[in-house]
Formats: structure tokens, C-alpha cells, sequence
């Protein structure tokens, strides 16, 4: 089976912070941003599959800062692990302010897509290779989380 590696899934959405995406302080939506990190998420698995994929779990979705209205949302997404159907998407935000041209990291998630066949049932898909420092140390991490939501799962 051939191997894909991380910069192959690597995928970067930029989102302007409109009034309707926002709450009565001027901060986007939680439910928003989380749309915008499945899209982003959606587009690394469907980069990695090649296949139908669908969102499986959402783990430590964490809000760090508030996007504000105005401000430029930059989403960036890439395949942390595989599994034998399902991959683990790292996600994370930053927001620009674009008059001052200030920077802050607002958000971060991890993803977990499942790779389907034309009958919608799970099916294998080629397994992720890190190359740098830093993607074997998120392989290393996602491949932890990955055997915890198992263990969480096969306990329900």
C-alpha cells in the first residue's frame, strides 16, 4: 500500500469575521469556528483519503482567544495519525487583525474522519508518513489520543 505523507493533507482557509458570525461582544461564535475547523478538517482527510470521508469525533476543541469582528480568521489543518479507516486532523486558528496586523492563536481541535466505501462503511486508507521533528511528534500525540478514544469508545 503506498504511503501519503503530512504536506500532502495540508490544507489553509482564510475567513473573514462578519457581524452575523458574531455574538453581542463582537466575538465569533463558538458553534462557527467549530463549523470552519470541520470544513478545514474535512478538506486534509478528503486530501488523504481521496474518498468520502465523515467527521467521527471532535477532541479538545479549546478557545484560547476571541476572534473579533473584522478580524481575518487562518485556519490550518493537516493529518496528525492514521488508523485503518480514520485519521486524526490537527486543527488550528489564528487571527489577524487586519488594520494592526497583530496575531493570536484563538483556537485548536483535533478531528477524527473515518475514510467510506460507495456502501458508506468504513474502509482502509494508505497510512500517514511524518517527516519532520515536528510531525513525529504530533504522530506520537494523535497515535496516544487515538488509543485513548478507543479505549473510551470500546468501554460504552
Amino acid at each position: 500500500m503506498e504511503e501519503k505523507t503530512v504536506k500532502n493533507s495540508h490544507v489553509i482557509m482564510h475567513e473573514l469575521v462578519l457581524p452575523n458570525d458574531t455574538n453581542l461582544l463582537g466575538n465569533v461564535l463558538g458553534g462557527r469556528v467549530m463549523h470552519l475547523m470541520d470544513m478545514c478538517a474535512a478538506m486534509s482527510a478528503y486530501k488523504h483519503a481521496r474518498t468520502a470521508v465523515v467527521t467521527a469525533s471532535v477532541d479538545q476543541l479549546d478557545f484560547l482567544a476571541p476572534a473579533k469582528q473584522g478580524d481575518i480568521m487562518i485556519l490550518k489543518s493537516a493529518v496528525n495519525f492514521t488508523g485503518k479507516s480514520s485519521m486524526e486532523i490537527g486543527v488550528r486558528i489564528e487571527s489577524e487583525n487586519p488594520k494592526t496586523g497583530v496575531m493570536q492563536h484563538t483556537s485548536t481541535a483535533y478531528l477524527t474522519f473515518v475514510s467510506l466505501n460507495e456502501n458508506s462503511k468504513p474502509q482502509s486508507i494508505k497510512p500517514i508518513i511524518p517527516e519532520t521533528d515536528t510531525e513525529r511528534r504530533r504522530y506520537a500525540e494523535g497515535k496516544n489520543r487515538y488509543k485513548q478514544r478507543r479505549s473510551r469508545l470500546e468501554k460504552k
